[in-house]
């Protein structure tokens, strides 16, 4: 059964589920996503302010350094009160490699994304729960894409410890060229004091014929009000000996 087929099935079998959305949410920042549905008849836009990251590894015996900026976005807008349908674009990029004394800059567009999220019911008040089926689809310039197409299937499941803390898991199950990856994602929210929260994250990866893969992030969010918010985080690889950081600025409204 191919890729397509398999998510088009767990997707299909999400849709005969009893299903009542969680209190809305923006997604950023972070690597998981909230199990929050967008209302239906309203847009959210959250878009990276850019995001950064900075590579320093060896190549040949000579150190070299990469850093890339990306303007990522996503578009939501609610179908159904548990349904919602998303619309993402890596964004404009630029790269700039450094080694041996010389320089090479590089710009150009990055892949675009379709979802679909649905929100499950638990019949629990405190414990949320959504999928997410998702096709990333290459048609970005050559340095700024993934070159195959990524059919991904992911879980997200919130619990909420009290009014200040909420830990989540988002697992997700990928697709590339008949190979397979898997990366889960354990996070802690909690709310700092008025309209700032924050949150930390481990990222755990594992794909086909490569080595596994960890990273940590961290970061802070201002909630202005219910409809716009501004987020800044930073992440660390742990993979190895290069040395790998990301970070990012965004903001997110709700129309």
């Amino acid at each position: 059964m191919s890729a397509v087929k398999i998510v088009g099935f767990i997707v299909a079998a999400g849709f005969s589920m009893n299903t009542m959305a969680a209190e809305f949410s923006f997604d950023r920042p972070g690597t998981g996503f909230g199990t929050g549905i967008t209302p239906v008849g309203q847009l959210a836009w959250e878009q990276g302010l850019p995001s950064v990251s900075y590579n320093e590894s060896t190549v040949e015996g000579e150190k070299q350094k990469t850093v890339t900026l990306n303007a990522d976005m996503l578009l939501r807008t609610g179908l159904a009160k548990d349904l919602e349908l998303q619309l993402g674009w890596q964004g404009p990029a630029w790269t700039k490699v450094k080694r041996a004394g010389q320089s090479v800059e590089e710009d150009g567009l990055g892949d675009v994304s379709i979802g679909v999220k649905k929100a499950i019911d638990l019949d629990d008040d405190k414990l949320s729960m959504a999928i997410l089926a998702e096709a990333i689809l290459a048609t970005g310039n050559d340095g700024f894409s993934n070159h195959d197409d990524i059919y991904s299937l992911s879980s997200a499941v919130a619990y909420a410890a009290s009014d200040l803390i909420t830990t989540s898991i988002t697992m997700r199950y990928e697709a590339q060229n008949s190979n397979w990856a898997v990366t889960a994602v354990p996070t802690i929210e909690y709310k700092i004091a008025d309209k700032w929260s924050g949150f930390s994250e481990l990222v755990y990866r594992k794909a086909e014929s490569e080595d596994y893969e960890y990273s940590l992030g961290s970061g802070v969010i201002y909630a202005l009000n219910d409809r716009v918010q501004m987020d800044a985080s930073m992440g660390v690889d742990l993979n190895g000996k290069d040395k790998s950081y990301q970070s990012g600025l965004g903001v997110s409204f709700l129309f």
